[in-house]
């Protein structure tokens, strides 16, 4: 199923209306979707190179606001919608944990999530539901996921030709590690939590 939706989500950044879905999926994401937009932003930025750091502009605006879902989440909702999300991510044991000692560190933690692998959606939902700020969750996450964004398309938009034609030689192998960090990703957010 991962794979489909993994698909589905590449084929939209051939759609005509691309940077609405880079901003609906980069908005899920931070609170609920299982795909980061860079799985968009990339083909994106390297289709269209002079447009990269406003789709870069896109993604971290939106992502941003979905992180405020998540919080949203965690404050409000935890005890239905937010349990059943760290239920289909296999986080809810070590929440309890991650609770206790959230807050203190819960800086360095949302920054790390920013703008790592790591599910961001998991970081948004516990700074609600341990009662981080709300303000200064946000001020990480615009932060951190510019950090990760506009890094990317700054990448892709000065060595995107390079980049493309090493993506054409070496396919198999770069999804193949990109795949494992995804995955690697969700196993480090178990383990933090």
């Amino acid at each position: 199923m991962l794979k489909r939706l993994y698909h589905w989500t590449l084929a939209k950044a051939a759609h005509p209306l691309a940077e609405r879905w880079l901003a609906l999926i980069s908005f899920m994401e931070s609170s609920f979707f299982p795909i980061p937009p860079d799985v968009l932003l990339a083909p994106m930025a390297l289709a269209r190179p002079l447009k990269a750091f406003r789709f870069a502009a896109i993604t971290t605006i939106t992502s941003v606001l979905g992180a405020a879902l998540g919080w949203v989440i965690g404050a409000s909702l935890f005890d239905t919608v937010g349990t059943w999300l760290l239920s289909t991510y296999g986080a809810e044991e070590q929440f309890a944990s991650l609770a206790e000692t959230f807050n203190s560190q819960a800086i360095s933690i949302v920054f790390l999530a920013a703008v790592s692998p790591v599910p961001f959606k998991i970081f948004t939902i516990a700074s609600g539901a341990t009662g981080f700020s709300l303000w200064t969750m946000l001020a990480i996450s615009v932060i951190g996921r510019g950090l990760r964004f506009f890094l990317l398309a700054g990448l892709l938009r000065y060595f995107g030709e390079p980049m493309k034609a090493l993506l054409d030689r070496h396919f198999g192998l770069i999804t193949t590690l990109i795949g494992i960090l995804f995955i690697g990703g969700f196993v480090a957010a178990k383990y933090l939590i």
